[in-house]
C-alpha cells in the first residue's frame, strides 16, 4: 500500500480520540472457532460450566506475564489467592465464532497466569449466551450463583448491554473484549471495554483513507438497522466532510434485506466509486464480495473489525478478499515477541490462527491481572480469596481510572483507560494477502 508511513500518524490520530472498538455479532454465519481446549489441565470449562478451576495449559512460554505495569513481587506487596473468573458470549449459534475465539484466548492467558506462581489463581468459568440478551442474563445469574467476582465479558453488544446493568446494580466489575457500544458503559461505573468503540473506528477508517490517498470517491454501504453499522457509518460520514473526502454513493440494508446487494452495489459503481466502505460484519460482506465480482466491479473494499473472520467462514472463497483492508487492533503477522508467541499457542490448542476477537480475549484476563498486582504492590499486599465482588470491583474500578496505570497486550502497549471505561490504544491497518492477513 501507498504511504505505510502513516500507521505512525494514525497511531497519534486515535491517541488523541481515545480509540477502542469491537463488534456486536448479529451475525447469521458459521461457529468457526473450536471450542476445547485440550491443552488445559482437568477443571477447564466449557459451555454452561458451573464451575471451572482451569490451571496451567503447556502455554506459559508466551511470556506475556512479564509485560505490563505492575509486578507483584516488588516492593509494597503481594498479590495472593484464588480469583473467580467468569465470562459470558455466544459459544453456540450464528455468532459462536465470536465466543469460542474470545474464550480460547482468555483460556491461554488463564493458563499462563495460573503457571506463574501457586500463591495466585484464577478459576475459569466460561458461559454460553447464544448471542441472547436473555439467555446472557441468565449465563450472569449462574456466574452469580457460582461466586464469580469478576467478569470478563460479554463478547457482544445486545446481551452485554443487559448484562452490564445488572452487574451495575450488583457491583460486579465487568471488562468485555469485544461489546464495543457506547451505550455499553453509558452510565456504568463498572463497565470497562478492552475493544474499540464502534464511533471511533468510523473517523478512524475515514483518515486513514484520506492520510494514504487510497480514493477521491467513496461508496458506503451499511446495515442502518443495527448499531454497530450506523454509528460507525455516522462518524465515517462526519470524518469524511470535515477531511474534504467524497461520498458519491450511500446506500443501506437491514437485517431482513442482507441477501441481495445488486442495487448498493450497481449505484456505487455507476457513481465511480474507487473505493467502498463496510461498516459491516463479514457475513453480509462476503455476499458482497462475491455479488461485486459477479459484476465486474472491482473498487478497494474498506472494512472494519466485524470483518475479522471472513477467512473462517465456511464455504467462503477466500480469493473473493483479496485486497480487502481492515483497521484492527491485532496483526497475527506481528514480529513482536509477545504476538509470536500467542500465535503460536493458539495455533497448538486450537489448530489455526487468532482473529482479532482472541487477542482481545487473551489481553482481558492480564489486564485484570495486572491492575490487581497494581493494587497490591501499593497497598502493601492483596489476597482476593473469598472477596465480595462488590469490595473487588471498586479496587478495580480505582486502578483502571489511575493515569498511571497501564497494561500491555498482544492487542496494544500501554493501554489505559478513561473514566467512561473506554480504553486507549492504537489500531493496526491489514490487508488480505493470498489469504491470509498482511501488516500494513
Amino acid at each position: 500500500m501507498k504511504k505505510k508511513a502513516v500507521s505512525a500518524v494514525l497511531a497519534a490520530v486515535l491517541s488523541l480520540s481515545m480509540m477502542a472498538g469491537c463488534t456486536d455479532a448479529t451475525a447469521t454465519g458459521n461457529t468457526g472457532a473450536t471450542a476445547g481446549n485440550d491443552g488445559a489441565a482437568a477443571g477447564s470449562t466449557d459451555a454452561g460450566a458451573t464451575d471451572a478451576g482451569s490451571t496451567d495449559a503447556g502455554s506459559t512460554d508466551a511470556g506475556s506475564a512479564d509485560a505490563g505495569s505492575a509486578d507483584a513481587t516488588a516492593e509494597g506487596g503481594s498479590l495472593t489467592g484464588t480469583l473467580k473468573l467468569g465470562m459470558i458470549g455466544p459459544l453456540t449459534g450464528g455468532a459462536a465464532i465470536y465466543g469460542n475465539a474470545v474464550k480460547n484466548g482468555e483460556q491461554i492467558a488463564v493458563d499462563e497466569i495460573n503457571a506463574i506462581s501457586a500463591d495466585f489463581q484464577i478459576e475459569y468459568n466460561p458461559q454460553d449466551d447464544e448471542h441472547d440478551a436473555e439467555k446472557s442474563v441468565n449465563a450472569y445469574n449462574n456466574l452469580k450463583d457460582w461466586g464469580v467476582q469478576v467478569i470478563a465479558g460479554t463478547v457482544t453488544t445486545t446481551p452485554c448491554v443487559a448484562v452490564s446493568a445488572e452487574a451495575n446494580a450488583d457491583r460486579v466489575f465487568m471488562l468485555t473484549p469485544s461489546a464495543s457500544s457506547p451505550s455499553v458503559t453509558e452510565g456504568k461505573d463498572n463497565m470497562f471495554q478492552l475493544c474499540f468503540s464502534d464511533p471511533n473506528q468510523g473517523s478512524a477508517s475515514a483518515q486513514y483513507i484520506v492520510d494514504n490517498a487510497m480514493a477521491t470517491k467513496v461508496a458506503v454501504i451499511y446495515n442502518n438497522s443495527d448499531a454497530y453499522s450506523t454509528g460507525i457509518y455516522q462518524t465515517f460520514n462526519a470524518k469524511a466532510t470535515e477531511l474534504g473526502l467524497e461520498i458519491v454513493s450511500t446506500t443501506t440494508f437491514t437485517d431482513d434485506t442482507a441477501n441481495d446487494f445488486s442495487i448498493q452495489l450497481a449505484d456505487a459503481k455507476d457513481n465511480d466509486a474507487e473505493l467502498v466502505f463496510l461498516p459491516i460484519y463479514y457475513q453480509p460482506a462476503s455476499l458482497i464480495l462475491q455479488q461485486a465480482k459477479g459484476m465486474g466491479y472491482e473498487p478497494t473494499f474498506f472494512g472494519v473489525d466485524g470483518m475479522d473472520g471472513i477467512l473462517t467462514m465456511e464455504g467462503f472463497d477466500a480469493s473473493l478478499a483479496e485486497g480487502v483492508i481492515l483497521l484492527t487492533p491485532f496483526s497475527a503477522d506481528a514480529t513482536d515477541d509477545l504476538t509470536k508467541n500467542f500465535v503460536a499457542t493458539y495455533n497448538a490448542n486450537y489448530g489455526e490462527t487468532p482473529n482479532q476477537f482472541a487477542a482481545d480475549g487473551y489481553d482481558c484476563p492480564y489486564a485484570i491481572y495486572r491492575a490487581l498486582q497494581y493494587y497490591a504492590k501499593k497497598n502493601g499486599g492483596l489476597d482476593v480469596t473469598g472477596m465480595g465482588a462488590d469490595e473487588l470491583c471498586e479496587i478495580l474500578i480505582s486502578v483502571f481510572t489511575d493515569p498511571a496505570f497501564s497494561s500491555d497486550g498482544v492487542t496494544g502497549s500501554g493501554m489505559v483507560w478513561t473514566a467512561n471505561g473506554e480504553v486507549n490504544k492504537a489500531p493496526k491497518a491489514m490487508v488480505i494477502e493470498n489469504g491470509v492477513y498482511v501488516g500494513l
